[in-house]
């Protein structure tokens, strides 16, 4: 069974399944599943957990152990498994495989697993299609940019509150995407002012300048093409005082992988084995399709160029601002 975020509540009511799995980009989302379960299973009776953190040399003939031993008390058990890489390897993948066709669909105990966002490779390996098949699987990613203010509306009517649609889209914009950012500034909201609706006033003096910036979403908007938000997200790495090595290496590394599929395609190479020599997987594989489309492997040359100039320029060789080289290399990438 797949589940979204929303739905987990209701599946819960129902009842514990034996088997929950976690996986997804956004941590909010994940934390609040994952506290969601436990809560089920204490509310259950559950009251032994065992927490497995699994690393480059975790035994993973423990994890049998862990989900064959009776409680010490004899007591129900949840067994909290978190693969931080989601990459389990030979062994790991062959005892979750075996962890999840061995399910007793009336266990007494909980199994939940924890994971990172998966590309598609992980998604269509023998273990994670075995455990799908078995248990509930959660999915938490952040959503897209343009249903945020629904989120958000959404969260605000948990503590009885709404807000204009102004008011949802001047959030949105401050936290860029950034839901535990998000999520804070709904629970000031929800301190500073009585249930009800809020006023686009109530919310700005609230919210003011809580925007959060990472490199990420630089580089999602750099293959977007996106110059305003370019901008509006250098201004805020800057103002954050981000390292420009960091900065920098986003956006450069982001480049590169443009030009070499671009070469490639040039050379009479389909778009999607240029995109697999590049290892270019998952949601970024249509952002690089579309990105290749506008661009021209001259144009990428010369963007690789002004980023080795930049990189000159942060370490004092030559005159100029970096982060203004920085808005000029985006808007280099975003023109054909």
């Amino acid at each position: 069974m797949n589940l979204r975020p929303e739905q987990l509540a209701a599946q819960l009511q129902r009842g514990l399944a034996p088997l929950y799995v976690l996986h997804g980009d956004e941590p909010l989302l994940v934390i609040e599943a994952a506290d969601t379960i436990r809560a089920a299973a204490r509310a259950a009776g559950i009251t032994e957990r065992e927490v497995i953190v699994t690393h480059q040399h975790y035994r993973w003939d423990e994890l049998g152990l862990a989900a064959g031993n009776l409680s010490l008390f004899g007591d129900r058990k949840l067994v909290d498994l978190r693969i931080p890489n989601g990459k389990p390897g030979k062994q790991g993948g062959e005892a979750l495989t075996r962890l999840a066709r061995e399910l007793d669909p009336h266990a007494a105990d909980i199994t939940l697993i924890t994971l990172p966002l998966l590309d598609w490779a992980a998604r269509k390996a023998v273990w994670f299609v075995a455990l799908s098949e078995a248990g509930t699987v959660v999915e938490c990613n952040a959503p897209e940019l343009a249903q945020l203010p629904n989120w958000i509306a959404g969260r605000l009517a948990r503590q009885q509150q709404k807000a204009p649609a102004e008011a949802l889209d001047f959030i949105a914009g401050h936290v860029e995407g950034n839901l535990l950012a998000a999520h804070q500034e709904i629970q000031k909201l929800g301190l500073l002012y009585e249930p009800g609706m809020l006023s686009l006033e109530q919310v700005e003096d609230a919210v003011l300048h809580v925007a959060r910036y990472d490199t990420e979403k630089l580089r999602t908007a750099l293959l977007e093409g996106d110059a305003p938000r370019c901008a509006r997200l250098l201004e805020g790495l800057k103002g954050e005082g981000a390292a420009t090595p960091l900065v920098l290496w986003g956006m450069a590394n982001e480049i590169r992988t443009l030009a070499n599929v671009r070469a490639a395609m040039d050379a009479g190479q389909s778009v999607d084995a240029a995109l697999k020599a590049e290892r270019v997987f998952g949601p970024r594989q249509q952002l690089v399709k579309r990105a290749v489309q506008r661009l021209k492997s001259g144009g990428l040359r010369a963007a690789l160029l002004h980023a080795a100039r930049i990189d000159r320029l942060a370490k004092g060789i030559g005159r100029g601002d970096v982060w203004d080289e920085f808005l000029q290399l985006a808007l280099r990438v975003r023109m054909r």
